[in-house]
Protein backbone atom coordinates (compact mmCIF):
# COMPACT_ATOMS: atom_id res chain seq x y z
CA UNK A 1 0.00 0.00 0.00
CA UNK A 2 0.97 3.65 -0.88
CA UNK A 3 0.30 7.23 -0.62
CA UNK A 4 1.37 9.51 -2.76
CA UNK A 5 2.86 12.62 -1.49
CA UNK A 6 0.72 15.03 -4.02
CA UNK A 7 -2.04 14.53 -1.46
CA UNK A 8 -0.52 17.12 -0.18
CA UNK A 9 -2.78 20.48 -0.56
CA UNK A 10 -5.85 18.65 -1.01
CA UNK A 11 -8.67 20.56 0.62
CA UNK A 12 -12.20 19.76 1.97
CA UNK A 13 -15.02 22.11 2.55
CA UNK A 14 -15.96 24.65 3.56
CA UNK A 15 -18.36 22.42 5.36
CA UNK A 16 -21.30 24.73 7.18
CA UNK A 17 -22.26 23.00 11.18
CA UNK A 18 -24.68 24.22 13.16
CA UNK A 19 -23.97 23.74 17.12
CA UNK A 20 -27.07 23.36 18.98
CA UNK A 21 -27.59 22.62 22.40
CA UNK A 22 -28.43 19.52 22.25
CA UNK A 23 -25.17 18.25 20.67
CA UNK A 24 -22.97 20.36 23.34
CA UNK A 25 -24.72 18.20 26.36
CA UNK A 26 -24.59 15.03 24.01
CA UNK A 27 -21.13 15.23 23.65
CA UNK A 28 -20.79 15.91 27.37
CA UNK A 29 -22.71 12.96 28.66
CA UNK A 30 -20.59 10.93 26.69
CA UNK A 31 -17.99 11.86 28.92
CA UNK A 32 -20.30 11.29 31.68
CA UNK A 33 -20.82 14.81 32.84
CA UNK A 34 -23.76 17.17 32.82
CA UNK A 35 -22.99 20.66 31.61
CA UNK A 36 -24.70 22.71 28.48
CA UNK A 37 -20.73 24.25 27.67
CA UNK A 38 -19.03 22.98 25.19
CA UNK A 39 -16.15 20.93 26.43
CA UNK A 40 -12.72 21.70 25.54
CA UNK A 41 -12.50 19.36 22.57
CA UNK A 42 -16.00 19.66 21.43
CA UNK A 43 -14.46 20.65 18.15
CA UNK A 44 -13.44 17.10 17.16
CA UNK A 45 -17.52 16.29 16.24
CA UNK A 46 -18.25 19.77 14.25
CA UNK A 47 -15.10 18.86 12.00
CA UNK A 48 -15.38 15.21 11.58
CA UNK A 49 -17.35 15.60 7.98
CA UNK A 50 -14.83 17.58 6.68
CA UNK A 51 -12.48 15.19 7.86
CA UNK A 52 -14.02 12.55 5.81
CA UNK A 53 -14.86 14.46 2.99
CA UNK A 54 -11.00 15.01 2.71
CA UNK A 55 -10.29 11.34 3.25
CA UNK A 56 -12.64 10.41 0.64
CA UNK A 57 -11.18 13.15 -2.28
CA UNK A 58 -7.97 11.96 -1.22
CA UNK A 59 -8.17 8.40 -1.31
CA UNK A 60 -7.18 7.63 1.93
CA UNK A 61 -10.90 6.33 3.15
CA UNK A 62 -9.47 3.25 0.62
CA UNK A 63 -6.93 2.65 3.35
CA UNK A 64 -8.64 3.78 6.62
CA UNK A 65 -8.21 0.33 8.47
CA UNK A 66 -4.67 1.28 8.15
CA UNK A 67 -5.20 4.85 10.24
CA UNK A 68 -4.10 4.99 13.54
CA UNK A 69 -4.39 8.79 15.19
CA UNK A 70 -1.11 9.37 16.33
CA UNK A 71 -0.85 12.98 17.27
CA UNK A 72 -3.54 15.90 18.33
CA UNK A 73 -2.97 19.52 18.28
CA UNK A 74 -5.98 22.02 19.08
CA UNK A 75 -5.76 25.69 19.38
CA UNK A 76 -9.24 27.43 20.18
CA UNK A 77 -9.96 30.76 19.82
CA UNK A 78 -12.85 31.53 21.42
CA UNK A 79 -15.61 29.16 23.32
CA UNK A 80 -17.93 27.86 21.47
CA UNK A 81 -21.54 28.00 22.45
CA UNK A 82 -25.01 26.79 21.30
CA UNK A 83 -25.85 28.90 18.28
CA UNK A 84 -22.82 28.83 16.38
CA UNK A 85 -23.01 28.71 12.26
CA UNK A 86 -19.34 27.81 12.11
CA UNK A 87 -17.32 27.18 8.41
CA UNK A 88 -14.74 23.96 8.41
CA UNK A 89 -12.07 23.66 6.04
CA UNK A 90 -9.80 20.41 6.31
CA UNK A 91 -6.41 20.59 3.98
CA UNK A 92 -3.62 17.94 3.60
CA UNK A 93 -0.78 19.81 4.84
CA UNK A 94 2.19 17.38 5.40
CA UNK A 95 2.68 14.01 4.46
CA UNK A 96 6.16 12.33 5.62
CA UNK A 97 7.45 8.72 5.93
CA UNK A 98 8.05 7.13 9.83
CA UNK A 99 9.30 3.76 10.50
CA UNK A 100 5.65 2.57 11.19
CA UNK A 101 4.46 3.74 8.10
CA UNK A 102 3.36 7.16 6.52
CA UNK A 103 2.22 10.37 8.91
CA UNK A 104 -0.44 12.54 6.91
CA UNK A 105 -1.22 16.29 9.19
CA UNK A 106 -4.70 17.51 8.24
CA UNK A 107 -5.16 20.93 9.26
CA UNK A 108 -8.72 21.72 10.82
CA UNK A 109 -10.58 25.31 10.81
CA UNK A 110 -13.68 26.19 11.33
CA UNK A 111 -14.69 29.95 11.25
CA UNK A 112 -18.01 31.43 12.85
CA UNK A 113 -20.60 33.65 10.17
CA UNK A 114 -18.31 36.74 10.90
CA UNK A 115 -15.11 34.90 9.46
CA UNK A 116 -13.48 35.20 12.61
CA UNK A 117 -11.47 31.83 13.60
CA UNK A 118 -13.19 29.51 16.25
CA UNK A 119 -10.90 26.84 15.98
CA UNK A 120 -7.53 25.24 14.00
CA UNK A 121 -6.66 21.44 14.85
CA UNK A 122 -3.34 19.57 12.79
CA UNK A 123 -5.15 16.60 13.16
CA UNK A 124 -1.67 13.75 12.79
CA UNK A 125 -2.45 10.17 11.59
CA UNK A 126 -0.15 7.00 10.87
CA UNK A 127 -1.10 5.02 8.10
CA UNK A 128 0.43 1.44 9.56
CA UNK A 129 2.61 -0.58 6.55
CA UNK A 130 1.81 1.90 4.17
CA UNK A 131 4.83 3.72 2.05
CA UNK A 132 5.01 7.27 0.90
CA UNK A 133 5.59 7.68 -2.37
CA UNK A 134 7.26 11.07 -4.43
CA UNK A 135 8.72 12.25 -1.65
CA UNK A 136 8.24 14.44 1.75
CA UNK A 137 6.24 16.84 1.18
CA UNK A 138 5.27 19.80 4.10
CA UNK A 139 3.21 23.30 3.50
CA UNK A 140 3.95 24.43 7.09
CA UNK A 141 5.92 23.38 9.87
CA UNK A 142 3.61 20.59 12.69
CA UNK A 143 4.86 21.20 15.85
CA UNK A 144 6.08 18.05 17.81
CA UNK A 145 4.69 18.09 21.41
CA UNK A 146 7.75 18.52 23.59
CA UNK A 147 8.58 15.83 26.50
CA UNK A 148 7.83 17.20 29.64
CA UNK A 149 10.89 17.92 31.89
CA UNK A 150 9.19 17.85 35.31
CA UNK A 151 7.77 14.62 37.26
CA UNK A 152 4.17 14.12 36.83
CA UNK A 153 1.87 13.27 39.85
CA UNK A 154 -1.61 11.22 40.09
CA UNK A 155 -4.37 13.44 39.37
CA UNK A 156 -7.11 11.20 39.30
CA UNK A 157 -8.78 8.02 37.62
CA UNK A 158 -10.91 7.39 34.86
CA UNK A 159 -13.57 4.04 34.48
CA UNK A 160 -14.34 2.69 31.09
CA UNK A 161 -17.46 1.25 30.94
CA UNK A 162 -17.92 -1.57 27.77
CA UNK A 163 -20.09 0.36 25.82
CA UNK A 164 -18.19 3.91 26.04
CA UNK A 165 -16.96 3.29 22.36
CA UNK A 166 -20.78 3.25 20.94
CA UNK A 167 -21.98 5.92 23.71
CA UNK A 168 -18.71 8.42 22.32
CA UNK A 169 -19.75 7.28 18.91
CA UNK A 170 -23.87 8.68 18.71
CA UNK A 171 -23.26 11.60 21.21
CA UNK A 172 -19.89 12.92 19.02
CA UNK A 173 -21.27 12.02 15.62
CA UNK A 174 -17.81 10.14 15.22
CA UNK A 175 -18.57 7.03 12.73
CA UNK A 176 -15.84 4.52 12.72
CA UNK A 177 -16.14 1.11 12.73
CA UNK A 178 -12.99 0.14 14.69
CA UNK A 179 -14.33 1.73 17.89
CA UNK A 180 -17.90 0.24 16.85
CA UNK A 181 -17.45 -3.25 15.03
CA UNK A 182 -15.77 -6.06 16.38
CA UNK A 183 -15.37 -7.68 12.75
CA UNK A 184 -14.18 -4.62 11.42
CA UNK A 185 -11.87 -4.52 14.30
CA UNK A 186 -10.54 -7.73 14.19
CA UNK A 187 -9.78 -7.57 10.22
CA UNK A 188 -7.74 -3.87 10.75
CA UNK A 189 -5.50 -6.64 13.11
CA UNK A 190 -7.28 -5.83 16.37
CA UNK A 191 -8.36 -7.89 19.08
CA UNK A 192 -11.09 -5.79 19.40
CA UNK A 193 -12.97 -2.59 19.28
CA UNK A 194 -11.35 0.39 20.65
CA UNK A 195 -12.07 3.33 22.98
CA UNK A 196 -11.59 6.84 19.95
CA UNK A 197 -8.03 8.22 20.81
CA UNK A 198 -10.55 11.86 21.34
CA UNK A 199 -12.73 10.15 23.99
CA UNK A 200 -9.48 9.09 26.01
CA UNK A 201 -8.51 12.48 25.38
CA UNK A 202 -11.48 14.10 26.34
CA UNK A 203 -11.56 12.66 29.49
CA UNK A 204 -8.34 13.07 30.31
CA UNK A 205 -8.62 16.82 29.72
CA UNK A 206 -12.09 16.55 32.23
CA UNK A 207 -9.96 15.15 34.88
CA UNK A 208 -6.79 17.92 34.85
CA UNK A 209 -9.67 20.53 34.70
CA UNK A 210 -11.04 19.26 37.73
CA UNK A 211 -8.28 18.54 39.78
CA UNK A 212 -6.32 22.05 38.41
CA UNK A 213 -9.52 23.68 38.62
CA UNK A 214 -9.05 25.02 34.97
CA UNK A 215 -11.27 27.96 34.54
CA UNK A 216 -10.56 27.96 30.39
CA UNK A 217 -7.91 25.69 28.00
CA UNK A 218 -6.88 27.69 25.04
CA UNK A 219 -4.61 25.00 23.23
CA UNK A 220 -4.53 21.07 23.53
CA UNK A 221 -1.41 18.76 22.57
CA UNK A 222 -0.52 14.98 22.78
CA UNK A 223 0.53 12.17 21.19
CA UNK A 224 -1.85 8.95 21.24
CA UNK A 225 0.59 5.96 21.91
CA UNK A 226 -1.29 3.14 22.89
CA UNK A 227 -4.99 2.05 22.94
CA UNK A 228 -7.89 1.61 25.06
CA UNK A 229 -9.57 -1.58 25.57
CA UNK A 230 -13.42 -1.74 26.94
CA UNK A 231 -14.11 -2.30 29.74
CA UNK A 232 -10.94 -0.63 31.50
CA UNK A 233 -9.54 1.95 34.03
CA UNK A 234 -7.06 4.66 33.22
CA UNK A 235 -5.43 7.05 35.42
CA UNK A 236 -4.11 10.25 34.54
CA UNK A 237 -0.81 12.19 35.93
CA UNK A 238 0.01 15.67 35.52
CA UNK A 239 1.90 18.55 36.91
CA UNK A 240 2.41 22.17 36.11
CA UNK A 241 4.42 23.63 33.78
CA UNK A 242 4.99 27.60 33.84
CA UNK A 243 1.81 28.31 32.33
CA UNK A 244 0.75 24.81 30.54
CA UNK A 245 -0.27 22.01 32.08
CA UNK A 246 2.21 18.69 31.22
CA UNK A 247 0.06 15.08 31.37
CA UNK A 248 0.10 11.45 30.64
CA UNK A 249 -2.54 9.09 30.52
CA UNK A 250 -1.79 5.46 31.50
CA UNK A 251 -3.89 2.35 31.00
CA UNK A 252 -4.55 -0.46 34.13
CA UNK A 253 -1.12 -2.48 33.85
CA UNK A 254 0.60 1.26 33.03
CA UNK A 255 1.28 1.51 30.02
CA UNK A 256 1.07 5.08 28.37
CA UNK A 257 -1.66 5.74 25.98
CA UNK A 258 -1.20 9.47 25.95
CA UNK A 259 1.86 11.09 26.14
CA UNK A 260 3.60 14.26 25.75
CA UNK A 261 0.14 15.79 26.37
CA UNK A 262 -0.05 19.76 27.69
CA UNK A 263 -2.88 21.88 28.11
CA UNK A 264 -2.34 25.55 27.90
Amino acid sequence: MKIDAAIVGMQAGPDEQRVDKRWIMAYNAALGELSDKAHPLFPVSYEWPATQALRKSSGLQEINARLVHAQHDLALHREIVAGDVLSVTARIVAATQRRPGTFVVFRLSAQDARGEPVSTTHYGMLYRGVELENGERTLEQVEDPPASATSLQRAGEIAISGTAAHVYTECARIWNPIHTDPDYARAAGLPGIILHGTATLALSISRMVSFFKIESVKRVRCRFSGMVFMPSTLTVHASRADDAIAFETRDARGAVVIERGWIG
